[in-house]
């Protein structure tokens, strides 16, 4: 049995949500930094870790500076 990458436990076919090559169960399916509850295929990666798109990865991982990326408002460290 496949074992949910965030919690450890089995995931079994009814409450399989696949993302980033792993199956999840669907409520562990959230962003690392925000704990936003994330859909299949919706969301980013970083070290195999998901995020969601805005403002989170955009603004820890993507480009720095003033008016680039519409992230500039989020600053995280």
């Amino acid at each position: 049995m496949v074992k949910c990458p965030k919690c450890q436990k089995e995931v079994y076919f009814a409450e399989r949500v696949t993302s980033l090559g792993k199956d999840w169960h669907r409520p562990c399916l959230k962003c690392e930094k925000c704990n936003k509850t994330l859909s299949a295929g919706s969301h980013a990666e970083h070290e195999g870790k998901p995020y969601c798109n805005n403002p989170c990865y955009a603004a820890m991982f993507g480009p720095k500076g003033f008016g680039r990326g519409g992230a500039e408002s989020h600053t995280y460290k």
